[in-house]
């Protein structure tokens, strides 16, 4: 099998019969404002048409302060809000001209220094990160070269531009809504505590429940990871404890309860008596015969905003404001009366 062989500059100036310099003028659109000959133009055009000629990124980006990419980096593809968030994003890069180049971390700090590092090695005018790491050290370096955003969680009190959902209120006021319907235990599954979405998901279970007059118990806070395999692993262990299926119960993610909702088929329980609800929305709960009520974030929204705010700061505007808190729906689909 012969490998196949990229087609350079060279190649089209050899086969049209001209020089490299004129083939480069030519494919770089200035062949008629240096006085190339019309017919050489079209020769050269019609050769690169015929040979699927593409420019190297690289190349350009040598002679442009721009590359035109983006760098866009997420703990996972799978998880739906980061796959709906990322494109959407897309969408608006390739609607104005420019390349979205993705890497997962796989929530893994080593890795994720490897994917930005190998972004910027692609010459990315900027990145746009959901970080796995604990401080923002490492941004803050990188942010003095090519700009950076932070979307969906955030690093401590960084000073570093910010576009996150608000979730510790609107969660507060799911779990005040569902705890006043007269529940005697209301669990939470969360991801990893160290990330903020856990954080601020947690803080809000908190309040709800304390609006609602609701006294947390310990063992109510389950920790596991923002996998689908992690809240089937959970609510296993929780039933097998409880030896029931649980009254209430509030996923922090939709991948935690996907495997919820995995579980409870599996084991004929979708038409338990239980009380289901999440952050994080998904169209598909509107199809299922176990309501669940939710926190519904923008990721359209999200998306727009990451990406006027990177644009702007690659062309050395100042978007205002610099750290931006996004407001979140609530959805509710079940229609119990007070226990």
């Amino acid at each position: 099998m012969n490998k196949s062989k990229r087609v350079t500059i060279n190649d089209i100036a050899r086969l049209a019969g001209v020089s490299k310099s004129t083939a480069s003028l030519v494919l770089n659109g200035r062949g008629k404002e240096l006085r190339v000959a019309e017919s050489t133009r079209l020769r050269v055009m019609e050769v690169a048409k015929q040979e699927h000629y593409q420019p190297s990124i690289h190349a350009r980006a040598l002679n442009s302060s721009h590359s035109n990419t983006l760098g866009l980096v997420v703990p996972e593809m799978t998880n739906h809000g980061f796959a709906v968030f990322s494109h959407e994003l897309e969408k608006l890069c390739r609607d104005d001209g420019l390349q979205l180049l993705i890497a997962c971390t796989d929530e893994n700090a080593s890795q994720e220094i490897l994917a930005v590092n190998n972004l910027i090695q692609r010459q990315v005018d900027g990145l746009i990160v959901a970080s796995s790491m604990l401080s923002d050290g490492e941004y803050q370096k990188i942010n003095q070269q090519l700009p950076v955003i932070l979307f969906d969680r955030h690093l401590g009190e960084s000073s570093l531009p910010l576009v996150i959902t608000d979730a510790i209120e609107p969660t507060a006021k799911l779990i005040e809504h569902v705890a006043s319907e007269g529940y005697d235990e209301l669990y939470f599954f969360g991801g990893q505590p160290r990330i903020s979405p856990t954080r601020d998901r947690l803080e809000g279970f908190k309040r709800g429940l304390q609006r609602a007059g609701v006294e947390l118990q310990p063992e109510w806070v389950i920790y596991g990871h923002y996998h689908s395999s992690s809240g089937y692993e959970l609510f296993a262990d929780l039933c097998s404890r409880l030896g029931r299926v649980p009254q209430a119960l509030f996923c922090a993610a939709c991948g935690l309860q996907e495997g919820v909702l995995r579980y409870l088929s599996q084991h004929g329980l979708l038409e338990s008596d239980i009380r289901l609800c999440s952050f994080d929305d998904h169209y598909l709960y509107d199809s299922l015969c176990i309501p669940i009520d939710t926190v519904a974030q923008d990721e359209r929204l999200l998306a727009w905003n990451c990406f006027e705010m990177i644009t702007d700061l690659i062309k050395q505007r100042s978007p205002e404001p610099l750290q931006r808190w996004l407001p979140a729906s609530i959805r509710l689909r079940a229609n119990k009366s007070p226990r």
